[in-house]
């Protein structure tokens, strides 16, 4: 028998696990474009944490009328600020990852490489 998880709570654990995956991959990889990737797996978990905050089980849309009473709208209605919050985040999101990327592109035409060990150079 499976258990009756709320859809916020694994869309919760979902996005925290996208956070982990994009954190470890940003750190331990040394080709830009997984670099790339591991910020854009770390900004859609990002997103999916802040719409799990704003979602209430059962909740209705965030209007009061005849159907939700005022006395019970706290605790029926879902939060609107975190879903706009996140269509905004994920309008800049997709403008950073495409300069990131521009920016890879770029480098690989003067360099011819995109590994982060052979473009550092020691100054002396």
């Amino acid at each position: 028998m499976i258990p009756d998880i709320p859809i916020s709570l694994i869309a919760l654990c979902c996005g925290l696990a996208l956070i982990l995956i994009g954190l470890w991959g940003m750190l331990t990889q040394r080709n830009m474009i997984r670099i790339i990737i591991g910020f854009s797996l770390i900004d859609t978990g990002i997103h999916m944490v802040m719409v799990s905050i704003g979602y209430v089980t059962g909740g209705t849309a965030p209007i009061i009328n005849d159907s939700v009473p005022l006395a019970e709208a706290v605790k029926r209605i879902v939060d609107p600020v975190p879903s706009a919050l996140v269509l905004t985040a994920i309008v800049i999101g997709l403008g950073v990852t495409s300069v990131m990327l521009s920016f890879a592109v770029r480098i690989y035409k003067a360099r011819k490489t995109l590994m982060i060990d052979e473009l550092t150079e020691s100054k002396l």
